[in-house]
């Protein structure tokens, strides 16, 4: 399928070497329209095989043009490092055949090793904004000879407050010609994407494969219905005993969970990792290595590792806190049903997070599948009323007179001819009323001698 493209054959070759025999639905439709030279945005969820469908061409692009210029020739801006190092293992795979030489700029690495790097001038650089922003403040002119541009998961960097980075980096590479320059996003929708896209890119065609809202098809997703974190953590460990499952990952939200769930799974004999932004690139690598050699089976994880963790064995995904966004949710249960496999997706929810649950099914239009075990069930049974939107239906504030309630009932109308001084208003004593609406108390008399 690869050869309809007409490819160079030394790329064929280390794709050959790769093993992908049929080209997916993003890759036969990106490939071609990027050997055009022209501007692409592309709308293509995680796992569909969106790295082969921008590596392909800017390997053909670098093997068929003659670098004008000795600088670094194509650049790959990724939001993560996990992200950045796998897109560098499959770069550095499919261009094995070509001499194209690759590099990694990302935070958790010496300055000085950098720098050395850029001196060798590999015609591929991966990078995250905010560490080749700080190699740009020391050299202006390192990326001008850019030919070729790519931005990978850009929704995820604007969601990480990378667009000034972004734009910066991209004005950087427009200093001697604007390169041809590829989006790639899980949504065209994300909030001032449309402006990056106009400021970096030159009428670029749009090609929408596959959106990330109703996708996942082959991800069973489901929920379950906690009290509390304790609650959760029995429902945690009698999953991870009953699921089939080859490797799982579980999402928490904040590093002081993700290591209180990794301590309280050690404790109940679970060979278990974990990982989170504050640990070093270092002790990343090292956690990842064990994982992808089957050291341990489960691995707790903050959002860093949703993004950029490619391990084709995870086929269950829990969510131990929820997402707190329908971007995160989605490229959480990513990390499972990778390639077309089939994966499980089970999110613990407690009584704050269903009306987040709501939130995200309607985001996605997707229903998540209620999960019972009697043996674990607790109290919490849900909302008793929920509204159209699936939230809870709050209960509501009591009537008033203008509500429609009926107040007290009127006195009878005074007959004629007597006045009725019951209603007149009485001469009140003036008191200090306090700023929460409450007056003082009033100071008991002595008695008299």
């Amino acid at each position: 399928m690869f050869q309809s493209f007409s490819l160079d054959q030394r790329i064929l070759k280390g794709i050959e070497a790769l093993g992908f025999t049929k080209a997916t639905d993003v890759q036969q439709q990106t490939i071609p329209e990027a050997l055009k030279q022209q501007d692409l945005m592309v709308c293509a969820r995680t796992g569909s095989g969106k790295t082969a469908a921008f590596v392909v061409p800017m390997l053909q692009h670098l093997l068929t043009h003659k670098a004008p210029n000795s600088g670094t020739r194509a650049l790959i801006l990724v939001p993560t490092r996990e992200l950045a190092k796998q897109l560098l293992k499959q770069c550095q795979a499919l261009a094995k055949f070509t001499g194209i030489q690759s590099g990694m700029i990302t935070g958790g690495q010496e300055f000085k090793f950098q720098a050395a790097l850029f001196r060798k001038n590999p015609e591929i650089i991966i990078a995250t904004p905010g560490r080749l922003i700080d190699h740009l403040k020391q050299k202006k002119d390192l990326m001008e000879d850019v030919e070729y541009f790519i931005l990978d998961e850009a929704d995820r960097m604007l969601d990480m407050g990378f667009e000034e980075d972004v734009l910066t980096i991209a004005n950087a590479c427009s200093g001697k010609a604007k390169p041809q320059t590829l989006l790639f996003s899980a949504t065209l929708q994300q909030r001032g994407l449309k402006h990056v896209i106009k400021q970096i890119q030159n009428d670029p065609e749009e090609i929408v494969v596959d959106s990330f809202r109703g996708e996942h098809s082959n991800i069973e997703q489901h929920y379950m219905l906690a009290d509390d974190d304790k609650h959760k953590q029995r429902i945690l460990t009698w999953l991870l005993s009953n699921e089939e499952y080859r490797q799982a990952i579980i999402f928490t939200n904040t590093k002081e969970k993700t290591e209180q769930t990794y301590h309280f799974l050690s404790y109940h004999n679970v060979e278990v990792g974990y990982l989170h932004g504050d640990m070093t690139q270092d002790e990343r690598n090292h956690v990842m290595t064990q994982m992808r050699n089957g050291r341990f089976k489960v691995l707790v994880a903050t959002d860093v590792a949703a993004r950029g963790l490619d391990i084709q064995s995870i086929d269950l995904v829990i969510n131990f806190d929820m997402a707190r966004s329908g971007d995160d949710y989605v490229h959480r249960i990513g990390r499972t049903g990778r390639a077309e496999a089939s994966g499980s997706a089970i999110s613990l929810i407690d009584h704050t997070e269903w009306n987040l649950k709501a939130a995200i099914e309607r985001y996605l239009r997707v229903n998540m599948n209620h999960k019972y075990v009697k043996a674990i069930a607790g109290n919490y049974k849900g909302p008793k009323k929920v509204k159209g939107n699936g939230k809870a239906a709050s209960k509501g504030k009591p009537k008033n007179k203008k509500d429609g309630k009926k107040g007290p009932q009127s006195k009878a109308r005074p007959t004629k001819g007597k006045r009725d001084n019951s209603n007149k208003k009485k001469p009140t004593s003036k008191r200090t009323i306090w700023g929460d609406g409450t007056a003082p108390f009033k100071p008991k008399k002595k008695p008299e001698a």
